[in-house]
């Protein structure tokens, strides 16, 4: 799934989406293009590995869930990762027959994102990695559950935004960080100014509020390793994701690091997720 994630990306990064034409699922109408350009290999290869991913997570979740189906959340991750999978599929295929509006493609990424979430979690549940953190005892208070389940609704906001600017092909149109133009301090002037500052504004406030999070589990939590360290860890995350974000400015979009940017924000909203699991097993603790 993380390839197919990195793969989706790429593909948009390197405006390589009509490498195989208004064709689907076979490229420039062949079932093996003749003809291989960057643009169709691409474009190809991300076909290839989504088909073949797709195939696995079935295989996955149907294994799953005749296998775990006792275990409360086997049945939801399962029947979410095929889902959001095959819905992924359909949005890239209709944006190849007949194509889409930008505000619509954003979403692309941000469906991979949910079926990526539910099968790292589906992982965690097969391999039962969590025990190492005694997970399944975890008490965590009012406070931190509103968070936990705020900032991950929002940072979804955050990933579309994001999504936006590479679809509206707004990522250069603000050629300074952290303003727009830093000679003056002024409202954007057109639509690509408005979302690109609007996800960087976004951004920011995702940054506070995981700092936040992350001290309030520095006071409170230091008895439980998996909720200590788990909002450390984001918190560190979203610096990187901050760090490559500016980076991708700076460097007028250098490839390596708009892929970096996409992998961290498909670590920080995994983790998030997981905390969220973590947050629906819980018992009530006082702060």
């Amino acid at each position: 799934m993380l390839l197919i994630l990195l793969g989706g990306a790429l593909v948009t990064k390197t405006e390589s989406g009509m490498g195989c034409g208004r064709s689907w699922p076979s490229c420039n109408g062949e079932l093996i293009p003749d003809e291989i350009t960057a643009e169709v290999l691409i474009e190809f290869s991300h076909r290839l590995v989504t088909g073949a991913v797709g195939i696995l997570i079935v295989v996955l979740a149907v294994w799953a869930w005749r296998k775990y189906g006792h275990i409360r959340e086997t049945k939801f991750l399962a029947s979410m990762a095929v889902f959001f999978l095959v819905l992924q599929a359909l949005i890239g295929a209709a944006q190849v027959l007949w194509g889409q509006g930008d505000f619509i493609l954003a979403l692309h990424f941000g469906i991979s994102l949910i079926s990526f979430a539910s099968v790292l979690l589906l992982t965690l549940l097969v391999f039962e990695v969590d025990r190492k953190f005694d997970a399944d005892r975890v008490m965590i208070g009012k406070k931190l559950k509103y968070h936990t389940i705020g900032v991950t609704l929002y940072s979804y906001i955050v990933v579309y935004t994001g999504a936006l600017v590479r679809h509206t092909e707004a990522s250069l149109i603000c050629s300074d960080w952290p303003l727009c133009r830093n000679d003056q301090f002024a409202l954007p002037n057109n639509m690509y100014e408005w979302v690109q500052m609007g996800h960087r504004f976004a951004a920011g406030l995702i940054v506070i509020w995981l700092g936040v999070i992350a001290w309030h589990a520095f006071k409170n939590y230091k008895d439980q390793r998996v909720i200590y360290w788990g909002w450390i860890t984001a918190f560190i995350i979203v610096l990187l994701q901050a760090t490559t974000g500016m980076l991708v400015v700076l460097t007028k979009l250098n490839l390596a690091v708009a892929l970096l940017h996409s992998l961290l924000i498909s670590m920080l909203f995994g983790l998030l997720c997981y905390m969220v699991l973590l947050v629906s097993r819980s018992r009530v603790k006082n702060s």
